[in-house]
């Protein structure tokens, strides 16, 4: 490479990282500060009223896993309402997560299968949903399956029952209404996995004698692998935090961690057991995403 075509390729970094200095001072102060805020008020001692003191404790850290035993002073006992709602939490997001993807692969299949014309309708009506609130939304779904609802109401009226069911203020209902609130986010990634399988390779398998389910496990699975796990990491994350549903229809007492983090910035004023709390979910989505970015790079490098 001669001197002028290095000075020209050093000249374009410098140009393309000056381009990109407002954005990357933006995410610095407007993403790491709070975050950095977070971390460092874990570390501090929890003040009467709320806020926090200047005192370096970890109080909050150990709050996660265990709590002061109030008939006994100074012992401390597994808190195992802390870990209720970890595993609560968890459970909820995975099962989110697995249902949203049974239920989005057919459905962005049938969307990538369609004519070209018609496909821009069918993802207009997958969107419409995003035109919403998500209150209102979860709303919705609450005067579905409340004991009053469209579903209890029309079993009733059918007398496959005699009482209507009752699902509202259950992790059931907060299950439910999970997926169809983040079902949108597990279809448009699929669609876009989808659209790009080239649907002679079926043809070849079946020439080939393959079962429709070998079919789908060696051809359709691994083309479109990278579809299937943008889904799941867009469903799990947001699941795994989630606040607005969890609280409408559990009713305040199926709580999940995103609503207990809430819990101790307000009425708990316990602000170093949230910032710790905080912290900890980031740690877990963090988590999400190493696992996602290496199984994407796993299939770059595989071409």
């Amino acid at each position: 490479m001669s001197a002028a075509e290095d000075s020209r390729d050093k000249a374009s970094v410098r140009s393309a990282w000056l381009l990109s200095a407002p954005a990357i001072f933006v995410l610095t102060f407007a993403a790491c500060g709070p975050l950095l805020i977070m971390l460092v008020y874990s570390f501090l001692t929890k003040g009467q009223y709320g806020n926090v003191e200047g005192v370096f404790s970890l109080e909050g850290w150990r709050s996660i896993l265990y709590s002061e035993d109030i008939f006994d002073p100074g012992v401390f006992v597994w808190a195992d309402a802390h870990l209720t709602i970890f595993w609560r939490s968890v459970k909820l997001s995975i099962l989110t997560t697995l249902l949203t993807l049974l239920i989005g692969f057919p459905t962005a299949w049938f969307i990538a299968t369609r004519p070209p014309k018609s496909r821009p309708l069918w993802l207009f009506l997958i969107t419409i949903p995003f035109w919403t609130n998500l209150l209102i939304r979860t709303v919705a779904i609450f005067e579905v399956i409340r004991n009053e609802g469209v579903i209890n109401t029309v079993l009733l009226w059918s007398g496959l029952i005699t009482v209507p069911f009752q699902i509202t203020y259950t992790d059931t209902a907060v299950f439910i209404g999970m997926a169809y609130v983040f079902l949108p986010l597990m279809v448009l990634p699929l669609f876009a996995a989808i659209d790009r399988f080239d649907m002679r390779l079926i043809e070849a398998a079946y020439d080939l004698y393959a079962s429709r389910f070998a079919v789908l496990r060696r051809v359709i699975l691994p083309i479109v692998r990278p579809g299937v796990i943008a889904g799941s990491i867009l469903v799990f994350v947001p699941s795994l935090g989630a606040v607005v549903t969890p609280r409408i229809l559990g009713g305040g007492k199926n709580m999940m961690i995103g609503n207990f983090i809430e819990l101790q910035f307000g009425q708990g004023r316990n602000w170093p057991l949230g910032a710790a709390l905080s912290m900890t979910l980031l740690v877990i989505v963090t988590v999400a995403l190493l696992v996602y970015v290496r199984a994407a790079n796993r299939e770059t490098s595989h071409g």
